[in-house]
């Protein structure tokens, strides 16, 4: 598994906004590719064949339309797995090809508490009849890969569950607990049972990689995010699921613990002309982070390329722009993989225009130019938690360090098409300033060894002393040019931020005492921001 670290800091991206596009062509950075995609107009189609051929490396899983395919066009172009399978794929693909989403998990068995939608319940349920189907599903998936189980057959809130105690299906041993004591045994039930399907899969050999739909520490919600602090989402076990927790109500336990990896399932509830469906892709990067904060577990999660409403016969596409974005964002905040789902269920007779899918194939295919930036090695660079870009609303992006690249991807969701955002991306003491287009998604290589001509001024406009310095740095700013505030930011050599302020400009510049906190002895990196420019000054620390 790849390594990489996540580094959060808030400071300069609301502020640089006017900065001119530095001069790299995009030819020398590598930014777009030779191929240029002409979407499909032919409705019910997707044209596989007119992209180039690539792959990447993740765990890559296709659940989608085949409108006829037969010669597993996914496996050329981006994806490592089929799960929606097409003509002889079914006999043909190897072992490590095949993806199973395992539907009725909870529901094939005949008419029990735990299949009764409206009950939920995990008492009374006939345990030798799940064991058999569950035992007969084992058989039909030996030569797979991955195997997901959707269940989704539990009682979320506590409200819920303990408005099963005034209900006659309920044993009355269990109604008659207190709620606290009711709470923890269904809680504790609900998980054996999530997690005795598991078991019987592997007790009769099965070898696939095993995870489960949409069921993780954070589960999915879109409404509530800013409503929470990040350090709330990050560290509170109160906003973790049930089934991933022990019986102590830490992360771990029997259910976690069977799966090998993580699915959340970021689907967007709203399109994006809704109020909040501008926020789709914070809420996106949200569902990967806030799992990650919790598990190290790798995280692969289902999208979708509709705004979401599985009972909906007519649910729309999303947006084109949409469809690139989620091909492309999910690894800049860890994700190791994605499951491209489409509901099997939909109606075929649908005449509709797939131009979004080419679009995330399209992304995919950006996103293969880089290959060697995600293999091995790499550094997560994340400057601002996805929870705050989104109460935020500003400009998105992401950074991918290895060696001596970054790559950079880049979307301002909140832009009007033909508006023109530019933004400053900063890693250390290295800085770019880009300019977006619209609600284009910007993706780039850039060396951290170029110079950077006009974002470090002349030396004499910036002084901070003493450096060394111990306590305190004195800062002296001149040449600000009608700026009327400077943020401010320490960062150390991994690009953490340790401190960071608005200093108030004065007309004839800024001198200020800046107090540091309790450092260790090293070096730092000071950094001013204004709306014209950022300046970065080396700070050595003697303690």
């Amino acid at each position: 598994m790849a390594y990489y670290t996540n580094i959060y800091s808030k400071a300069f991206l609301s502020t640089l906004l006017c900065i001119k596009l530095i001069a790299f062509s995009a030819h020398s950075q590598n930014c777009q590719p030779d191929y240029v995609l002409n979407p499909v107009r032919v409705n019910n189609s997707i044209e596989w064949s007119k992209f180039p051929e690539f792959s990447l490396p993740f765990k890559m899983i296709y659940s989608g339309p085949r409108f006829g395919d037969t010669q597993s066009q996914p496996l050329k172009h981006g994806f490592t797995h089929i799960a929606a399978f097409s003509g002889p794929e079914p006999a043909s693909l190897s072992a490590s090809q095949r993806a199973m989403l395992w539907y009725g998990v909870a529901t094939s068995s005949g008419n029990q508490p735990w299949a009764d939608n409206a009950l939920r319940s995990p008492w009374g349920n006939d345990t030798a009849a799940y064991r058999s189907y569950w035992d007969n599903y084992a058989s039909t998936v030996t030569s797979v890969d991955v195997v997901c189980l959707d269940i989704e057959r539990m009682q979320r809130e506590d409200r819920d569950i303990l408005s099963l105690k005034s209900n006659s299906q309920i044993p009355q041993n269990y109604r008659s607990l207190s709620d606290a004591e009711f709470l923890a045994a269904y809680k504790r039930d609900m998980r054996w049972w999530y997690t005795e399907a598991a078991n019987r899969l592997r007790a009769k050999g099965v070898k696939a990689q095993l995870t489960s739909y949409s069921d993780v520490p954070i589960r999915n919600t879109w409404l509530n995010i800013t409503a929470n602090s990040w350090q709330d989402w990050s560290t509170n076990p109160a906003r973790t699921h049930y089934l991933m927790q022990d019986n102590a109500g830490k992360i771990g336990g029997s259910f976690y613990n069977i799966n090998d990896f993580l699915s959340p399932s970021p689907y967007y509830y709203y399109g994006y002309d809704h109020p909040i469906g501008k926020d789709y892709l914070s809420y996106l990067l949200f569902s990967i982070e806030a799992n990650a904060a919790w598990s190290a577990k790798p995280i692969i999660p289902f999208v979708w390329l509709r705004v979401h409403d599985s009972y909906d016969p007519n649910i729309p596409l999303i947006t084109n722009f949409m469809a690139e974005a989620t091909a492309i964002f999910p690894f800049f905040s860890g994700a190791k993989g994605l499951w491209l789902w489409e509901n099997p269920f939909l109606s075929t007779d649908r005449q509709e225009n797939y131009t979004p899918y080419e679009h995330f194939i399209y992304g995919l295919y950006r996103l293969s130019q880089f290959k060697d930036m995600l293999e091995g090695n790499y550094q997560l660079v994340i400057p601002m938690s996805a929870r705050d870009n989104m109460e935020q609303q500003n400009p998105v992006w992401r950074g991918i360090v290895k060696g001596q690249n970054i790559l950079i991807a880049a979307q301002n969701p909140y832009a009007d098409d033909n508006a023109t955002t530019s933004i400053t991306v900063s890693y250390q003491n290295w800085a770019r300033s880009i300019t977006l287009k619209g609600k284009e998604v910007f993706l780039c290589k850039f060396d951290l060894n170029d110079s950077v001509t006009g974002i470090e001024p002349a030396a004499d406009m910036v002084n901070v002393y003493p450096n060394p310095a111990a306590q305190q740095l004195n800062v002296s700013l001149t040449g600000m040019n009608g700026a009327t505030g400077v943020e401010f930011a320490l960062t150390n050599n991994k690009g953490q931020t340790l401190l960071q302020q608005k200093l108030k400009v004065a007309a004839a510049g800024l001198k200020t005492t800046i107090i540091l906190p309790k450092l260790s002895s090293g070096i730092y990196f000071a950094r001013f921001t204004t709306d014209k420019r950022t300046v970065i000054k080396k700070v050595v620390i003697l303690q």
